[in-house]
């Protein structure tokens, strides 16, 4: 896995611009092709829009029957037709992509590396990160995930230098550890990627106040795309995909089903809030 650059880590980059962003929301099934087509279109329309960074929802390519369906579609790491598109897309369309998350393969048959690739406007892979915290959790009486029977954690932050920024990218259940994202922004994190899919019951609860937090706390611009919808193996997630800035404000959001959210980010801003209100460098502990 590719690790980030640690150049600017305590300031962050010198880049002040001002570009576009997008989030793109699927309810994804359990047929591989029929989800990269439908990412395609919404890539297309994200890039339409005038978005330079597009983010993909976590499992955009597969959403399976069983967990055990995406052990089938396990890719190995730098080659396969998941990966393959990503990169085309990203050529296609001239934009920075953070791929959702692709089953690459693990350390065993039995379980897969929940990755998120990255990729730049010439298709070429600027890095990946594996999902840290796996979703091992009873929500409710008839609702329970164990994530780790057939998925393999990461173990490193990614914070990639990028021509948009300081890009950290983290994954779903991560959002609810905020010592992992205190450590991106110690690498200088300007703007956050977390594709996700949200249960219905916990995003109802606590999706919008972690993203905002997120936000608010490390003083930068997350981009959140979540899975929204009902899907053919009887899961239902909660959508509501938000784009927001570095004082905790929602800039676009989308409630439920397939669709792109495009916002602008601007960069200036960001290090004007951090200027006059330097919370990142008023830490104790």
């Amino acid at each position: 896995m590719e690790q980030s650059s640690n150049a600017g880590a305590s300031a962050g980059s010198a880049n002040t611009g001002r570009y576009r962003v997008g989030a793109v929301q699927m309810a994804s099934g359990p047929h591989v092709e029929a989800n990269l087509e439908e990412a395609g279109r919404l890539i297309a329309e994200a890039a339409a829009a005038g978005a330079q960074l597009v983010v993909l929802p976590e499992n955009f390519a597969i959403m399976g029957y069983q967990d055990t369906d995406k052990l089938r579609h396990a890719e190995p790491d730098g080659a396969g037709p998941i990966q393959s598109f990503l990169a085309g897309q990203a050529r296609e369309h001239r934009v920075l992509l953070v791929g959702g998350t692709v089953p690459l393969e693990g350390e065993s048959a039995e379980r897969v590396r929940p990755a998120t690739p990255v990729y730049g406007p010439e298709g070429e892979r600027l890095g990946c990160y594996d999902k840290i915290h796996l979703f091992d959790v009873q929500v409710g009486p008839d609702e329970a995930y164990r994530e780790s029977a057939t998925q393999q954690p990461g173990a490193q932050p990614l914070v990639l230098d990028t021509p948009l920024g300081r890009l950290g990218v983290a994954v779903c259940y991560d959002l609810r550890f905020p010592e992992l994202f205190r450590a991106m922004a110690e690498q200088g994190m300007e703007i956050l990627a977390v594709p996700s899919a949200f249960t219905a019951v916990t995003g109802e609860a606590h999706w919008s106040v972690l993203v905002r937090a997120r936000a608010i706390e490390n003083l930068c611009y997350v981009v959140a795309p979540n899975q929204g919808g009902y899907h053919v193996n009887g899961r239902e997630t909660h959508g509501e995909s938000m784009i927001v800035d570095p004082w905790g404000s929602v800039l676009k959001r989308l409630e439920r089903g397939a669709g792109v959210i495009v916002s602008d980010v601007n960069l200036g801003r960001l290090h004007e809030i951090r200027g006059r209100f330097p919370a990142l460098r008023h830490r104790r502990l």
